[in-house]
C-alpha cells in the first residue's frame, strides 16, 4: 500500500520588467497559510547526491535594509534551534547562539 499523503508549499514571485522581484506571496494550506505576502525568503534544500546545499534567496526591491538585518538575525536564530533539534549538539548550538547575540550587537538590533 502506497502512502498518498502530500503537502504543498507554493511561492509566487511577481517580477518587474527587469525580472526583479516586486511581490512575493506564499501559501501552505496545510499549515493555515493562504496567499500571505512576504518581502523576502530563503529556501535551502540538501542534495544528497551532490552532498551540497542548493539555495534560493529572494527579496523584493522595496525590502528595507533594516528589516533585512532583522530577517537575517531571526533566520540565524532559527537555524541554531533547528541545528540543535537535528543533531542534539547543545555545545555547538550554544556557540551559534553566542554568534547570533554578537551579530545583533554589532548591527545594533533592538531586540
Amino acid at each position: 500500500m502506497t502512502n498518498n499523503n502530500t503537502s504543498e508549499i507554493k511561492i509566487q514571485i511577481q517580477l518587474d520588467e527587469n525580472r526583479i522581484p516586486e511581490k512575493l506571496v506564499w501559501s501552505a494550506v496545510e499549515g493555515g497559510v493562504y496567499a500571505e505576502e512576504a518581502k523576502a525568503f530563503m529556501l535551502s534544500v540538501w542534495d544528497s547526491n551532490d552532498k551540497a546545499t542548493k539555495c534560493i534567496e529572494l527579496w523584493t526591491k522595496d525590502m528595507p535594509v533594516d528589516e533585512m538585518k532583522i530577517f537575517f538575525h531571526q533566520t540565524l536564530l532559527s537555524m541554531t534551534e533547528t541545528f540543535e533539534r537535528a543533531t542534539s549538539d547543545a555545545k555547538m548550538a550554544a556557540t551559534m547562539k553566542d554568534f547570533c547575540d554578537y551579530f545583533a550587537e554589532k548591527l545594533e538590533l533592538k531586540l
